[in-house]
């Protein structure tokens, strides 16, 4: 029997259908209504839900759900930034009536990711592994001692608020000087364009990292700064959690050698604990499917 796993995020609601081993042999992806209420966003994911057991036969024998967070694990409720409609809206309970009788496990996306990526990814055989989006935001998740860690209220994680900068930019999160307003896609462009890249009104992060390539300075410099800055936030984590591997993915991360190079040569002078000098910085290897074989291994723990 089959597990139905859900990524539900801003842009997308993806239901999986997963094996014993955790292959997908069933992907089905919705668009998440731009500014839908809270039905109308449950209603895509009732209707993924249902295309998913349509192909399993009506049954499955448990489920995994990542959601965009924030999340409060022990009421199964979550509060995602990037889907307005939804504050407190109780997932776990709907998605367990929508499918009866079968565990259903919520967590964070990028705890999933993390799951995903240790499971059958580029963190296997990682004892403590923390896995990383670098796209429109920066988020992650952890895997410690071989388990997820999702904390008190399963948002343990969320490295793109760690502080970098104590006098930066205000923050979405209400911080200031958050990773995320260094590193994060439409930041680097951002800054770019303040010390005056010039592209059109358009551009973005991949454009951005197209000029890099080609060589342009300023684009340089804003992966470099960055790289510089995440560099700076894998320090302090690794050293909190004694991490042995960092796992990253997202939009951003695939510019390469533009990013992981500066941000490998940064590390070098913020990790400077002797139990950090094995600490390695890997690209993600799953892609957009992370989320769905985390989820899946979440419901089989």
């Amino acid at each position: 029997m089959l597990t139905l796993c859900l990524d539900i995020g801003g842009t997308k609601i993806a239901a999986g259908l997963a094996d014993s081993g955790g292959a997908l042999v069933h992907t089905t992806i919705r668009p998440t209504p731009a500014g839908g209420s809270a039905e109308q966003v449950w209603d895509v994911v009732n209707a993924t839900i249902a295309d998913a057991l349509t192909v399993a036969g009506g049954t499955v024998r448990a489920v995994g759900i990542a959601s965009a967070g924030p999340i409060d694990l022990p009421r199964g409720t979550v509060a995602p930034i990037n889907i307005p409609g939804w504050r407190g809206f109780p997932l776990r309970d709907r998605v367990a009536a929508a499918v009866p009788g079968v565990p259903v496990r919520l967590a964070g996306d990028g705890v999933c990711m993390a799951l995903g990526e240790h499971w059958h990814g580029a963190g296997r055989g990682a004892g403590f592994l923390l896995a990383m989006v670098v796209s429109t935001g920066v988020g992650g998740g952890l895997v410690l001692g071989g388990a997820p860690y999702t904390g008190r209220s399963g948002n343990a994680g969320h490295v793109g608020h760690v502080v970098v900068e104590h006098d930066g930019q205000k923050c979405a999160c209400g911080g200031r000087g958050c990773v995320e307003t260094v590193a994060a896609g439409p930041w680097l462009v951002r800054w770019a364009r303040t010390h005056g890249w010039s592209a059109p009104p358009d551009a973005g992060a991949r454009e951005l990292a197209a000029a890099a390539a080609a060589g342009d300075d300023i684009a340089l410099r804003a992966f470099t700064r960055g790289a510089t800055g995440l560099a700076a936030m894998i320090a302090s984590v690794a050293a909190v959690c004694d991490l042995d591997l960092v796992v990253i993915g997202g939009g951003v991360a695939r510019s390469g050698g533009l990013l992981f190079d500066p941000l490998r040569g940064a590390l070098h002078n913020y990790a400077g604990l002797d139990f950090l000098s094995g600490l390695r910085v890997v690209p993600a290897e799953l892609g957009g499917e992370a989320g769905l074989v985390g989820a899946a291994r979440l419901a089989g723990l």
